[in-house]
């Protein structure tokens, strides 16, 4: 949908996990995390896609690293966005996992320090990122003020719930994003760690013996807290995980009551720190005062 002139533009980035085409028909932009092989640098999908960068992760001798978007890439993208709208919401993920929101903030400061460009540290990243963006989208194309979407988005923060397992800590430890999982360390080898996301940081949810175990846990989690409404944007997330995706997936479906629930795969970027395997789920906790439906 084409916006007019003096509208608000979204800008996010590759860990939303959002189809390009989905952010290009709706006018928002994005930006790349890097992704580095060695002495080779990618920009997510841009340049490397997914699928080639699994080939690559199974075959490289040494593990990818990641950086944030470089600073004229983000400031290429206000300056597409503002050429058609006097404000840019920036919606990117939590800055303990990632460092998007500096390199779009430095961007401003430094090109563009008089615009109306906001910058969100939603303490989010995946699939609760994504549906932040998402609802940023519609609440823009709906004719919301700038300062509402901001103030529902900043409500929605502390409702986020996002819940994963992993098949190693190896990966999370390796990129420094281990945070409060890190007590789970020495149990690595013989457990099979579920973690959630609390305040944009990564801790220990449940450690469990077996992946099977730990897929049943999750699902039962989730069906005991997610609300049964339209403000839940609940969403599977996977990294090279297609058969636990589907396991999961239907196994929401029939305690939910749902027919379909968005599947997305984490992409290169998340995939470096929390490795193949991984499965996660995410959704929004009613707000106080309301009641499921």
């Amino acid at each position: 949908m084409v916006q007019e002139r003096n509208a608000i533009r979204i800008m996010t980035d590759t860990t939303a996990a959002l189809p390009e085409e989905y952010l290009q028909e709706r006018g928002a932009g994005l930006i790349h995390q890097v992704i580095i092989f060695g002495n080779e640098t990618f920009l997510e999908e841009a340049e490397l896609s997914y699928t080639q960068f699994l080939d690559r992760l199974r075959t490289s001798p040494v593990l990818p690293k990641t950086a944030a978007p470089p600073v004229p890439e983000a400031a290429a993208m206000l300056e597409a966005l503002l050429r058609e709208a006097q404000t840019v919401l920036c919606i990117h993920p939590s800055t303990d996992l990632s460092g998007t929101v500096r390199s779009v903030e430095t961007a401003k400061a430094n090109f563009f320090p008089e615009a109306d460009i906001r910058v969100l540290d939603t303490r989010a990243i995946g699939g609760a990122l994504g549906s932040m963006v998402r609802c940023a989208v519609e609440w823009a194309e709906a004719g919301v003020s700038a300062d509402t979407i901001m103030q529902r988005l900043h409500s929605m923060i502390p409702r986020a719930r996002t819940y994963f397992l992993v098949d190693t800590l190896e990966f999370l430890r390796r990129g420094g994003r281990i945070g409060g999982a890190a007590s789970l360390l020495g149990n690595a080898l013989r457990i099979k760690p579920i973690l959630h996301l609390t305040d944009g940081r990564i801790n220990a949810y449940e450690k469990v013996r077996t992946r099977s175990r730990a897929l049943k846990l999750l699902a039962d989690k989730v069906a005991l807290e997610c609300p049964r409404n339209g403000e839940a944007h609940l969403t599977l997330m996977h990294a090279d995980a297609p058969e636990s995706a589907r396991w999961m997936a239907q196994a929401l479906k029939d305690s939910l009551g749902l027919r379909e629930i968005p599947l997305v795969e984490l992409g290169a970027a998340i995939t470096t720190h929390a490795g193949p395997g991984t499965l996660g789920v995410s959704f929004f906790a009613a707000a106080t005062g309301d009641t499921e439906g």
